[in-house]
């Protein structure tokens, strides 16, 4: 069985080197994607790495500055799984973003969940609008209807 650790470093890893082929084999194929820019969660391995390729791109200067393991509770059964945060900070269209990524593991340690949350507001909002756009720009979803 992996670890939680092994999995987390590896995970690091592969966004370090901006590797999507290491991150897929780490994601279970019903990987849930909480985004701090999107109510519902990204659904499914092949959509969650279709963001991680748009926020590779999108991020400028993205780094991980710390890290804390546990246990948390899931969003999609309330049971409690192995987890890490990952603190980072990166720029993204001249904005600064400080942010956590919280990653739950099942019982084989591949990431089950994985949840996003930045600051301060105005990152966050340039962070959505250069996601949407990417992810318009990839086909990942339908461009926004003019006003």
């Amino acid at each position: 069985m992996t670890t939680t650790a092994s999995t987390v470093d590896r995970f690091r890893a592969a966004v370090d080197a901006r590797d999507l082929t290491a991150l897929e084999e780490l994601f279970t194929e019903d990987v849930r994607l909480y985004s701090p820019v999107k109510f519902t969660p990204f659904e499914g391995r092949p959509m969650v790495l279709g963001l991680f390729g748009v926020l590779l791109r999108t991020f400028e200067d993205f780094r991980y500055v710390g890290r804390f393991d546990g246990a948390a509770e899931t969003g999609v059964d309330g049971s409690e799984a192995p987890a890490a945060v990952l603190v980072f900070r990166a720029t993204v269209d001249g904005k600064e973003i400080h942010g956590i990524d919280l990653l739950h593991l099942d019982a084989q340690g591949r990431i089950k969940e994985f949840t996003v949350m930045v600051r301060p507001q105005s990152a966050v909002q340039a962070l959505g609008r250069a996601v949407l756009a990417g992810l318009v720009a990839d086909g990942l979803a339908p461009a926004p209807a003019a006003p």
